[in-house]
């Protein structure tokens, strides 16, 4: 969606939908980047368990992944990855449409150009003419931010259960603060972007230390989108309850025995 994509844990935000997992502190900013977010994210959608399972169960549910689906891209602010974008304005009588045809699921992009200016000025459109915006599904992964492997993984599932959300619901992340509120707070529970050895240096107290840190990144990512930024925690503090809970579409938790 184009509803921010995720601000870094040091305070700065970017523009896309959804948000995403925190900037990383190593910048990947050579010719080898693309080449290497390429092969880190097909990989993941040959080996990797749980993105082949979410994106299986997009399939299943009846939301074909679009044309394009899954791009790297060099992003303009720091961020790891982001999910779905606005679409300009469609009429307010639009109702479900058909998914679109298969194709390929992964595909180079370019430059990312989704930042928070960009939302500010759409939602500012919409509020002017009363036309609706919509959320068009997408995920970019910002290729000279990825580390390694494993953080383009868990970013992609990060953004794979915005998708399968965005999915089974009629969430409207732009204007519904507890929707964007629990989505975050379901990306950051079972991506395993909360896990101990990524969270070692902030842990004082391993007991509950998982839901902290699920909710300090969930009120980071609320804070993104212009609508919600002011009342972000109190939105988070809401949700968690019941969506710190919600594993959706796993059995079980998926990094847990």
């Amino acid at each position: 969606f184009l509803v921010p994509n995720m601000p870094s844990e040091e305070g700065s935000s970017s523009g896309s939908a959804f948000s995403t997992a925190a900037a990383p502190k190593n910048v990947r900013d050579d010719a080898d980047s693309a080449r290497l977010c390429n092969k880190w994210v097909n990989n993941g959608l040959s080996s990797n368990k749980s993105i082949q399972f979410l994106v299986g169960h997009l399939v299943e549910m009846g939301c074909m992944p679009p044309d394009n689906f899954i791009q790297c891209r060099k992003c303009e602010n720091p961020q790891a990855s982001g999910f779905g974008k606005v679409i300009g304005e469609v009429p307010a009588t639009t109702t479900d449409t058909a998914p679109p045809p298969p194709s390929s699921i992964k595909k180079k992009g370019g430059d990312c150009q989704n930042t928070i200016r960009d939302f500010k000025s759409a939602i500012q459109l919409s509020e002017e003419t009363g036309r609706q915006l919509q959320v068009q599904p997408e995920i970019f992964v910002c290729e000279q931010y990825m580390e390694n492997e494993t953080m383009t993984h868990k970013s992609l599932v990060h953004e794979l259960i915005h998708a399968i959300d965005l999915c089974r619901t009629k969430m409207d992340p732009i204007n519904n603060c507890l929707h964007l509120a629990c989505t975050e707070v379901r990306a950051e529970n079972l991506s395993g972007e909360c896990g101990v050895f990524r969270e070692l240096p902030r842990i004082h107290n391993f007991l509950g230390h998982g839901g902290e840190c699920v909710k300090r990144r969930a009120v980071l990512s609320v804070r993104a989108n212009p609508n919600c930024a002011a009342r972000a925690q109190e939105y988070v503090d809401a949700a968690m309850p019941r969506c710190f809970q919600d594993n959706y579409p796993f059995e079980r938790h998926p990094n847990q025995l």
